[in-house]
């Protein structure tokens, strides 16, 4: 039954095709019986946002004709009618670019036709299968939890499997017989993976599902065909793979994103799409340690010549963007930085001896600091006598330095390591990349940067979970 529920789902989010066509254009003609407004909309999936791609208005014969000098990228489209955006579905194939469609607008998946648009037919035929299907399972649904004994339950179960069966049958037949139709690929699409049964404890067998799931999870979805790319099923499944099915922690994650996009290669604008994509996903999380995935995206591939539709002046600001970051990322030794105290004495961070180091970018003009105050005053009160010591940093230089010392007096914060660089010869704001205050940085007692860029609300949880890790990674 859940194979039958995950097909009727499936049917308004399938893929598309972006296969080479001929060059003669298209020309896709829509005659809508009880439809009287006058324009009709051509859309399509790309991603997981859908765009339009055409509005015509209905010609003297009762047309509505979509039609251009350049072949439709192959996929699924939206016929999207007035006022309210009802729609259905077509097929556009390498071979289906000019063809008419019969329909109702009252209801238009019932009694479609089609002219010289066969895997459109056999679509709306499987389509048209499956609806006759549904109430049947729908009903054995509701009887099944109405059943008062557990024989009648099984045999109304045994009913339901039936159905599933049928489904399947039906499925593979249509693959055997049109394997290099769209229809098929997207029935393939929408297998789910057969997994075996494990043996061994519950936490074993849940552990070896999970494996098996990760290394099988594409086996019926090919993502080097790029008429997978116009729908948002495709962006749907690769998202479940990279963010459900993964943990998440850099590393895997970029491994994972590797795995994808290794096989999309021969599909170009799916591969261009989904490196973009991933790219500007990392660039903007705000999650903690994940600048290592965009790090790992622009070393691996636009360094590597991997994007050319990239412009030259955007490629090196991406370049630049993660050379500034890679010295930052978690795991990495902190650069050293050569400061001063409030005599003047020189202190490099490097020399500072402490278990744990909050490293804190401030500045006494900035709102956002300000409200750090208070939290940072009471995470050092609870926190000073278990190792960690507080580096602040205050991001002014020359005459305005006089103004950091006044503040920390005024809040009453001299407890903490304050230092400054007045002629910022240590270059801090480039070397840590500091483009807003307040920053903080974690360190352990090997400088090593353990978390980054969090908020003083934050540091006690955190804090605390980091000194339990390390607790437990001692026992």
């Amino acid at each position: 039954m859940r194979l039958l529920v995950l097909l009727l789902f499936s049917i308004l989010c399938f893929p598309g095709s972006h296969l080479s066509a001929d060059n003669g254009g298209h020309q896709v003609s829509v005659k809508l019986k009880n439809y009287n407004e006058q324009e009709l909309f051509l859309g399509y999936h790309y991603g997981d946002k859908q765009y339009l791609q055409d509005t015509v208005q209905k010609n003297a014969d009762g047309f509505f004709v979509f039609e251009g000098d350049e072949p439709l990228p192959p996929g699924v489209y939206l016929v999207v009618m007035a006022p309210d955006n009802k729609y259905f579905q077509l097929l556009v194939t390498n071979e289906e670019q000019k063809f008419k469609v019969f329909a109702d607008a009252e209801n238009p998946t019932v009694g479609i036709r089609f002219e010289n648009a066969p895997d459109n037919k056999l679509f709306y035929e499987y389509l048209a299968f499956l609806e006759e299907k549904k109430p049947m399972a729908d009903r054995l649904a509701a009887e099944m939890e109405s059943a008062e004994s557990e024989a009648e339950k099984q045999a109304l179960q045994d009913k339901r499997s039936r159905i599933d069966e049928e489904v399947r049958e039906f499925q593979e037949a249509l693959i055997r017989k049109s394997p290099r139709s769209l229809t098929a690929a997207i029935i393939k699409a929408n297998l789910p993976a057969d997994i075996p049964e494990f043996k061994g404890t519950e936490e074993d067998v849940q552990l070896k599902r999970w494996r098996y799931s990760q290394e099988h999870y594409f086996d019926n979805l090919d993502l080097a065909d790029p008429r997978m790319l116009r729908t948002p099923f495709l962006f749907q499944r690769v998202d479940y793979f990279v963010h459900k099915l993964q943990v998440q922690h850099p590393d895997t994650i970029a491994k994972a994103i590797d795995y994808v996009l290794e096989r999309m290669k021969p599909a170009e604008e799916t591969f261009k799409f989904y490196l973009i994509h991933f790219l500007n996903e990392y660039a903007r999380s705000n999650i903690v340690g994940m600048d290592a995935v965009y790090v790992h995206l622009v070393n691996n591939y636009y360094a590597n010549g991997l994007a050319p539709w990239t412009e030259e002046e955007q490629l090196k600001k991406i370049l630049d963007n993660a050379k500034a970051l890679e010295p930052l990322l978690i795991g990495k030794i902190a650069p050293n930085i050569r400061l001063e105290k409030r005599d003047g004495t020189p202190i490099e961070l490097h020399n500072i001896e402490s278990e744990y180091i909050v490293l804190y970018f401030w500045r006494y003009d900035c709102g956002h600091c300000k409200k750090s105050t208070p939290d940072l005053k009471a995470f050092y009160e609870k926190y000073k006598d278990k190792g960690v010591e507080i580096v602040a940093v205050c991001a002014k230089f020359t005459d305005e330095i006089p103004d950091c010392w006044k503040y920390v007096d005024e809040n009453e914060i001299g407890d903490w390591l304050h230092t400054i660089d007045t002629y910022h010869r240590s270059r801090y704001m480039t070397v840590y990349n500091i483009k807003s205050t307040p920053q903080i940085y974690i360190l352990d007692r090997n400088k090593e940067i353990i978390s980054k860029r969090i908020g003083a609300e934050q540091l006690e949880e955190v804090m605390d979970r980091i000194i339990e890790m390390r607790k437990e990674g001692k026992e």
